[in-house]
């Protein structure tokens, strides 16, 4: 865990809402979301389960309500991206912000990558669909070739890949945080030499 999801869960212990959130990811993710009951989690936020009920009416709630929470801060930056220059520095910046995002919301990323069928039933899918579209549009440039709009998207995916595939790989986490964004951020930047 690096530095930044220390701080997220200080930030969101405070909230029960939040709580219920991360605590439902917990059981989701040690013993799938098919299985995992209301109740459950309840029981191990040691509240009622109207108290629980109060927050949430389904798992499916608490699921979006996370997906839409967690990836907000990806609305945000490519809300920003969209009022910038296309400049090299600004294309630095995306990359480096996005990849705190993605760090943030890695055990949400998990879960997707580890329940895709749930995930295509609930709208979910769409959004990130939707999301990732808007990424692209803030880091490729509007008449790049077609080589360097590929290695914009795989800067994308490199920092995606980064979550998942890496997990397996020697090395402390932060380590290999900074290493992905490296791959990605010469990407981007080899691609903007293009232009």
């Amino acid at each position: 865990m690096g530095g930044t999801m220390d701080g997220t869960k200080q930030r969101r212990r405070g909230n029960t809402r939040q709580r219920i959130q991360d605590v439902a990811l917990e059981l989701f993710a040690e013993q799938g979301y098919e299985k995992t009951s209301l109740r459950e989690i309840a029981e191990r936020l040691e509240v009622t389960k109207a108290a629980l009920y109060y927050h949430f009416k389904t798992k499916e709630e608490i699921i979006v309500s996370l997906f839409e929470d967690l990836t907000q801060p990806i609305e945000d930056l490519i809300e920003w991206g969209k009022q910038q220059p296309h400049t090299l520095e600004t294309k630095h910046d995306i990359v480096r912000r996005y990849s705190e995002v993605l760090t943030d919301a890695a055990p949400l990323f998990r879960f997707m990558q580890e329940n895709q069928a749930t995930v295509r039933e609930l709208s979910i899918g769409e959004m990130f669909k939707n999301r990732m579209l808007g990424m692209r549009d803030i880091i490729i440039d509007p008449d790049a070739d077609l080589v360097d709009q590929v290695r914009c998207i795989s800067a994308l995916f490199t920092m995606h890949a980064g979550m998942f595939v890496l997990k397996d790989l020697e090395g402390d986490p932060e380590d290999k945080r900074k290493a992905v964004l490296e791959v990605a951020t010469d990407l981007i930047t080899q691609a903007h030499k293009g232009a």
